[in-house]
């Protein structure tokens, strides 16, 4: 199920990417593409979740989701600009995609 999570957390990324090269260009992200994001995201969140329940759970998946549980909390902060149709503060997005990714990294050190 890791792998899964980590296939999910890579899609949303990119997306990430995307939606983050909008935003530092000071242009509105694409509302599909957003939705999209962090739906992957938060799939990916359930899998970690699902996983932690189980009981069994290494603890960089403890960590990687709580890495990721913040990250999904600055991008409910940061599409919450985009419905008031305002651009979000760039270091809001950096900050974002910075505590994603070291979610990401986290779990990603489980299968290296």
């Amino acid at each position: 199920m890791i792998n899964s999570a980590l296939i999910i957390f890579a899609l949303a990324a990119l997306g990430g990417v995307v939606l983050a090269a909008h935003v530092l260009r000071n242009r509105f992200a694409p509302w599909l593409l957003s939705i999209l994001h962090a739906s992957l995201g938060a799939i990916g969140l359930v899998l970690l979740l699902i996983l932690l329940v189980q009981g069994s759970a290494p603890q960089q998946i403890l960590i990687g989701f709580v890495l990721l549980v913040i990250a999904a909390l600055g991008g409910f902060f940061l599409a919450s600009f985009h419905m008031r149709q305002k651009l979000p503060p760039k270091a809001v997005v950096v900050v974002h995609a910075v505590v994603a990714v070291l979610g990401f990294l986290t779990l990603l050190s489980l299968i290296l």
